[in-house]
């Protein structure tokens, strides 16, 4: 069995990130599942623990870890149902088409260690929802407001009161040389490889990552973490 997108559960592919998805999503845990070559330890034994604690129940289906789990060495998993949550008032960070799983996963992890909790996602994207996503971000999805929009404007008009920070290669202020910035802020980025739209610049603050000639533009992974470095420093 594999995951698909178009089912009502999703799973939390190794150790750490069924640990967070016990801790901050319970209501949603359906069971947890283990490979018969898992090796007993202080982690595993927290796990069985939790969820004798609140009667969840705890399968070894060594095959079905590794359909889902692939060829990675993961010998246990969380299965939860897919749930939804809605961005909070305050500071946040809008992906405008993002379609790539680890760089996604990477972003929520980075956004929850800079105390950015509330995370907007313009449609078409990648499955949020995806076990490589929830992997990448090392649970920390489970911490986090992720709520979908099918258009910037969409969102815009719900968080009219926000500053919108549009990044993109041409940006008329750099970044590096930003003293000041207003709040609550929204830092919108666009898709890995296209970037935003031109029609969504005139929206916003354009804002440019100051970088050296030798390459042509940072990851988006890596360029959100500057950003949020920068604006809660």
């Amino acid at each position: 069995m594999k995951y698909d997108k178009k089912q009502d559960s999703s799973y939390a592919v190794g150790m750490f990130a069924t640990i967070e998805l016990l801790k901050y999503q319970l209501d949603n845990v359906v069971g947890v599942y283990y490979s018969d070559k898992i090796k007993m330890n202080a982690n595993v034994q927290r796990v069985f623990e939790l969820c004798k604690q609140h009667h969840i129940p705890v399968t070894e289906r060594t095959k079905f870890v590794e359909s889902i789990a692939g060829k990675e060495n993961v010998f246990l998993l969380g299965e939860f149902k897919k749930y939804q949550t809605d961005i909070q008032p305050g500071n946040h960070l809008v992906l405008v088409n993002p379609s790539d799983m680890g760089n996604l996963g990477t972003i929520f992890r980075t956004c929850l260690g800079f105390g950015v909790k509330n995370i907007a996602i313009i449609k078409p994207c990648v499955d949020i929802f995806d076990p490589k996503v929830i992997r990448a971000s090392q649970g920390a999805f489970f911490k986090l407001n992720v709520q979908l929009f099918d258009t910037f404007d969409d969102y815009n008009h719900i968080f009219s009161q926000n500053t919108k920070y549009m990044f993109c290669l041409d940006g008329d202020t750099i970044l590096q040389n930003m003293h000041t910035s207003q709040r609550p802020f929204s830092l919108v980025f666009g898709n890995e490889a296209s970037g935003l739209p031109n029609s969504m610049l005139a929206l916003g603050n354009k804002v440019k990552i100051k970088q050296s000639s030798d390459i042509d533009s940072f990851n988006l992974a890596v360029s959100v973490a500057v950003a949020l470095y920068q604006f809660t420093k």
